[in-house]
């Protein structure tokens, strides 16, 4: 087992986790979405169906690198929310404080480059565990 293949399987849980708990908090997504987006309910549900179909796909060698490119657009996407939760900490002291809020920034871009390393495609090599790079 490569480092690539475990990243590939706790990506595809952690992506079809959280896009499920859209639908099992809804509330918690919908009350994150900046106010100039419209109809936030939709938005959320949108974004969950398209994690949930993103965390499959980074476990399907056919569909990985396109499941990537999606799940990197869709962190871009959804970086306003965490950019309105760092901004406005007073609106969401129940389920955090400001320096957590600011920690999620560079933390989405962690995650970003990770979906990035695992999805994009190898070239088979001659050489073992060139693999891990």
């Amino acid at each position: 087992m490569t480092a690539r293949s475990v990243a590939l399987g706790l990506l595809g849980l952690f992506f079809i986790a959280a896009g499920a708990n859209h639908f099992v908090h809804p509330g918690f997504y919908i009350r994150i979405v900046p106010g100039y987006l419209p109809e936030p309910a939709l938005l959320v549900a949108i974004s969950g169906v398209c994690e949930c179909l993103g965390g499959i796909g980074v476990w399907i060698p056919k569909t990985r690198q396109l499941a990537g490119i999606g799940l990197i657009a869709l962190l871009i996407a959804v970086f306003p929310a965490n950019v309105q939760m760092a901004q406005h900490p007073e609106l969401y002291r129940d389920i955090g404080s400001a320096p957590e809020f600011y920690l999620r920034l560079p933390l989405q871009l962690v995650l970003v480059t990770l979906v990035w390393w695992a999805c994009r495609p190898v070239r088979p090599s001659s050489r073992p565990g060139l693999d891990l790079l």
